[in-house]
């Protein structure tokens, strides 16, 4: 009996990797996107495989719609040489990026940018996968606590996740009658290199953030990925379209 399988687009590093990890430990079979650092990817293959998963990193530019098409092929190449399935079972969209600019001073390139990679990409990658994702699973579309506090300088950025978080519950909506469930999480403040690593790195801004969760510290990777996994198991079956916030209850 096959493993089940996961998608994690951004899955080389930080939160992604973080949850493919966590994926593996739950016993299913990993594959990730990476855009350009290919060997970390596939230091992130060889420790789910260390696991006793399978596991493959595929390179992809999740702001290049374009692209998708070909994507959806090599995928399916992959899952079926590399992993004997014809489709995946989850697919979590977790890659992007950190822009951090004034709304006033919020050029329409840095909103492109963004909204490319931050809704654009993350509809038409689903849309085009929906025929290999198998009925039953589930997709997981990664949000931020911005898109319910608000920090100056990340009003596109909070924009976008704000509208991801209701592309979920359409999903959920159209997909269902496949069985198919879509949920967000929605991380608060983490220490990972994302936005230049300056939550993790700049100990100013770690100390004003920590004062902002009742739990008074900034999240670890670690807080993130096992919710994640747990959405792609069986135990999370009657969760659907759903918002969960993981950030130590950051700006409540």
């Amino acid at each position: 009996m096959n493993n089940k399988s996961v998608l994690i687009t951004g899955g080389s590093r930080g939160l992604g990797k973080n949850m493919a990890l966590k994926v593996a430990e739950k016993g299913l079979d990993v594959l990730l996107t990476y855009h350009q650092n290919k060997e970390e990817a596939h230091q992130v293959v060889s420790a789910i495989e260390d696991k006793g998963q399978k596991a493959a990193a595929l390179q992809l530019d999740t702001s290049n719609a374009s692209g998708f098409f070909n994507f959806q092929e090599e995928l399916q190449t992959t899952l079926s040489k590399e992993f004997n399935v014809k489709k995946i079972d989850f697919l979590v969209n977790n890659a992007g990026i950190w822009i951090n600019e004034a709304f006033a001073e919020t050029s329409e390139e840095t909103f492109d940018k963004l909204v490319n990679i931050h809704l654009k990409g993350v509809f038409f990658l689903t849309q085009q996968l929906l025929p290999i994702l198998n009925n039953g699973g589930g997709i997981v579309n990664i949000s931020s606590g911005l898109a319910r506090f608000t920090m100056p300088g990340y009003s596109a950025y909070g924009a976008m996740k704000a509208a991801i978080e209701s592309l979920t519950r359409y999903q959920a909506k159209e997909l269902g009658e496949r069985g198919i469930r879509s949920n967000v999480v929605a991380p608060g403040a983490i220490e990972t290199d994302f936005g230049g690593g300056l939550v993790r790195d700049n100990k100013e801004v770690n100390k004003i953030v920590s004062s902002q969760i009742p739990l008074g510290r900034v999240g670890q990777p670690d807080d993130i990925g096992g919710v994640v996994a747990f959405l792609c198991t069986e135990d999370a079956k009657w969760i659907n379209a759903q918002r969960i916030e993981v950030s130590g209850g950051q700006n409540i």
